[in-house]
């Protein structure tokens, strides 16, 4: 029996000190282990017992531990989880399938055909984007890996009008729009992370999966799993998504990450009849 457990990042596994969510009195506050360093400053979090209760999981031969982001390869790779690092990783919305830590040409070439095939090229959008962006609240556009494109912004300064705009406009040309945190991004809807784990599980012969997820572009992922959580923050807990296989965690910041964790673990006890 193997059992995949695939885990988006940000908000879900790993906090920022702005996403940390950190409500309780001082004293009680959780210990926290730092587990990425950005331009030589402590970047992302998570608390130490969740990252004691990964370590386990990881090293556990009946589990796969599948990091699944829509960070780059260069972002994620900034990231260091305690224990043995993962065979596999999804970056870039499932754009990337990382083996060992190197890209997989084939997936790439797969992904690429079918967004030729599915959705408007890449540039339409990127362009659309900026023309239509106000420079009074946008302060960067990048484009990740050839893939799909994103805004930095102030995002109190974003009219909800324009991202609605912006939303109707992308779903006509195959493509889905999320906003998280600073962030607007515009991805193909082909462009999927749950695409990305069905090909690590088929890899890998896994009988189960297991997923977590707070954003908007998760949603698929935790469709596709057997057993998935969502924490009580993020796109979809703001809008009361849930799904028949999916839990709906109270807890909200770091907290909700550990026991995103303590759920995976409890989860692969019980598939594993332990």
């Amino acid at each position: 029996m193997t059992v995949l457990v695939a885990s988006d990042l940000d908000r879900t596994l790993i906090y920022s000190a702005a996403a940390l969510g950190l409500t309780m009195p001082d004293p009680v506050a959780p210990r926290l282990l730092c587990v990425e360093v950005h331009e030589s400053k402590p970047l992302s979090y998570m608390t130490e017992t969740a990252a004691a209760l990964l370590t386990g999981l990881a090293a556990d031969p009946a589990v796969v531990f599948v990091p699944t982001t829509t960070r780059t390869r260069k972002q994620y790779q900034r990231i260091r989880f305690p224990g043995r690092p993962a065979p596999y990783a999804i970056c870039a919305n499932g754009g990337q399938l990382l083996v060992d830590g190197v890209p997989d040409r084939d997936w790439r070439r797969q992904v690429a055909a079918r967004l030729a095939r599915e959705c408007a090229p890449l540039e339409e959008v990127h362009a659309h984007l900026l023309e239509t962006a106000d420079a009074a609240w946008l302060r960067k556009a990048r484009i990740a890996e050839d893939l799909f494109t994103y805004l930095v912004v102030e995002r109190a300064l974003v009219p909800d009008e324009w991202v609605k705009a912006l939303t109707e406009w992308a779903e006509g040309r195959g493509w889905t729009v999320s906003l998280q945190g600073r962030k607007i991004y515009a991805v193909p809807r082909p462009l999927t992370k749950s695409a990305a784990m069905r090909e690590v599980a088929r890899r890998t012969g896994a009988t189960t999966t297991l997923a977590a997820g707070d954003s908007l572009l998760d949603a698929d992922l935790l469709l596709a799993a057997d057993a998935a959580w969502r924490p009580g923050h993020g796109e979809l807990a703001d809008a009361g998504w849930t799904a028949p296989n999916v839990t709906a965690l109270a807890a909200a910041g770091v907290v909700a990450g550990e026991e995103i964790v303590r759920a995976f673990a409890t989860a692969v006890t019980r598939e594993s009849g332990r």
